[in-house]
Formats: structure tokens, sequence, C-alpha cells
């Protein structure tokens, strides 16, 4: 966690500018949940876009991750939902009574520290069928002990798109975003074009996924390669970090592709 800046009382709540994927929206919820959950927690909107009132009084009972979206858990209150989207971000204060930062659309303040959510593209009150129907739209994901491995090898393999493309859809499987979508083909040799991936290598992506998502989620940070954390093997590399080898750029699914031309041959 970076430091706090005597002029500036905050600290950024994520290692990562940008798009946070699945392992930061998980580091996120467990951070929150041990600092608040089963206390008063106060909610205002110094932005004033977000009505805080069905949550006046009442206990923040849990935090979780589904994917990229963070669901707060209150007693008789709808769920509270937030998508990040591509600005979005915490800020972490140790001093509660610190004043917010200007355009905070939500401060979560309990007894020892307080978090503005600064820009996300969802900040909501969700009743129980709108909950239940984001759920429905979200593919295993591989940092939640509910996942289910088989449903997420089934539904890698029935998809008819180029296996780059499937990762980036989140009703295939949920928090993959580009950088880990790059990682992980890598890790698992396979070219983000190929299509009609069969049970066994969507079994070992899975598997993968589940394995350095949750190292990403400890670190704060995609972690590919763990005897050297903050290296990255194609992604945002002009050569490849095993063989060294030029790194292959291209479209897949409206985002950058990086893939190796040996270690993930074409075809």
């Amino acid at each position: 966690m970076w430091p706090a800046h005597p002029s500036f009382p905050h600290r950024w709540a994520g290692y990562a500018p940008g798009m946070p994927e699945g392992h930061l929206i998980h580091r996120y919820a467990r951070e929150q949940h041990e600092a608040l959950a089963g206390r008063a927690v106060t909610l205002s909107s110094p932005q004033g876009r977000f009505d805080p009132a069905p949550y006046a009084g009442r206990p923040l009972r849990a935090v979780e991750a589904d994917g990229k979206h963070l669901l707060y858990h209150f007693p008789d209150a709808p769920v509270l939902h937030v998508h990040l989207g591509m600005r979005g971000l915490f800020l972490r204060y140790d001093d509660p009574a610190a004043p917010p930062r200007s355009g905070t659309r939500l401060r979560l303040a309990g007894a020892s520290v307080a978090y503005d959510l600064i820009a996300p593209i969802r900040c909501e009150p969700l009743p129980a069928d709108a909950e239940h129907a984001l759920r429905a739209s979200l593919g295993p994901d591989p940092l939640r002990a509910d996942a289910d491995p088989v449903e997420a090898v089934r539904r890698l393999t029935a998809t008819g798109a180029p296996v780059g493309a499937a990762l980036l859809d989140q009703a295939v499987w949920a928090g993959i975003g580009n950088a880990w979508r790059a990682e992980l083909l890598f890790l698992a040799g396979l070219d983000p074009d190929a299509r009609a991936v069969g049970a066994p290598a969507a079994e070992r992506l899975w598997q993968l996924a589940v394995v350095h998502l949750a190292l990403g989620r400890d670190l704060g940070q995609v972690v590919s390669d763990p005897a050297a954390p903050d290296e990255r093997w194609v992604y945002k590399r002009e050569h490849c970090r095993r063989c060294g080898s030029p790194v292959r750029t291209w479209q897949v699914g409206g985002r950058t592709a990086y893939a190796c031309p040996v270690d993930q041959p074409a075809g």
C-alpha cells in the first residue's frame, strides 16, 4: 500500500492505475471487509450524486467481489453496487475525519478508517431482482470459493469466439481483463485467435487463472511469474521475456492482444 504524504492524507487503496481487473477488486473487498464489516459505517456523498439515506444507521455486514463488481451488504437495505470502470478508484484515509477529496461520489467512514470512491461508472442501490440479474450475467470468477470449475470449462469451450475474445467476455469468466488475458494465454501456450479450445486446455487455463489471480490479489498487481512478480511475459512488451521473440500485437475482442509467436504458435 502506498503511504500517505503529509500534504495528502489519503493513500491509494490499490496499486495499479487504469481499469482494475478482478484481482484488485477482490483486494478492495477483502481490505474493506476487514476494516469496516461488523461496525457502524457512515455513508455520505460529498459530490451529491448518491443518496445514502437507505443505509443510514445500518452496520455494514459484508463486502464481497464478483468479477469486477463490488457488493456492500447492509441489513434491511438494498445491496450497494460499485463498478469502478476505467477511471474509478478508492482513496483510503487512516484518519476518518480527514476532509474528502473533491469529486468524491461516496465516502465510507468507520471508526478508524475511511474510503473515498472517485469516478466510478456505477454506484447504486440494487434491489433483489437487479442483484440476481447482475450475478446471472457473470460467468465463474476464479477468485470466488463458490466458482464451479466444470461450468467454467463448459462456458469457455462452448463459445465459438476466439479464446482471446472469450476471456474478455464477463459472461464467460468474470474478472479477467486485458493484462490477465495476455499473461494467462502465454502461460497456457494459447494463441489469442485460437478457436475450439478443448476441455483439457480450458481446464489448464482455469487453473492458471485461479492460482495467478490469487497471487495478484495478495500482491496488488498482475503476477504471472512468482519468481519475478514485477515482470510480464508479453503484456506491453516488445519482446517475449522467455525467448526474446518480437511480441505480436493486434486487435482481439476490441482490445490489443499480445502474444509470442514461438511460445503461442498460431493455429
